[in-house]
């Protein structure tokens, strides 16, 4: 695991990611509330900057099937945190994201997620997954 280790303010950045984490494999969502802003906004390939609100209602059930995230990478740089990892559902199921975390203040005040791809991978080595070009 090349976790980067930090020190100073950027290790508090990567501590609070990282304890954003455990609070869904713990499903712990008041720990998750003191470590999300007031003003806290979401983005993914499904969600265009959601506000604090819509991701408890939206995103924090998704916590009830996660059951372990193994980090690739944590690098901090200002007030992000690049956060790799390999998570695993309930039933083992695996799949691979990257996310940009922004951290002030000891709070999580953006989440950009990046999606990957489900481990094993579906293409061969050296080979691809056909699919439609969407128009």
């Amino acid at each position: 695991m090349s976790v980067f280790e930090a020190s100073g303010p950027d290790a508090e950045s990567v501590e609070v990611a990282r304890r954003s984490y455990l609070a869904y494999v713990d499903k712990d969502r008041t720990a998750m509330e003191r470590l999300i802003a007031e003003d806290f906004h979401f983005t993914s390939p499904l969600d265009n900057r959601i506000d604090r609100k819509s991701y408890f209602e939206r995103c924090w059930p998704n916590s009830r099937w996660i059951a372990e995230f193994e980090f690739i990478g944590l690098v901090p740089d200002n007030d992000r945190v690049y956060v790799t990892y390999v998570g695993r559902s309930d039933v083992g199921r695996r799949f691979q994201n990257t996310e940009v975390l922004t951290v002030r203040c000891g709070k999580i005040v953006e989440a950009e997620v990046y999606f990957g791809w489900s481990l094993p991978h579906p293409a061969p080595p050296g080979g691809f997954v056909k699919s439609t070009p969407q128009v």
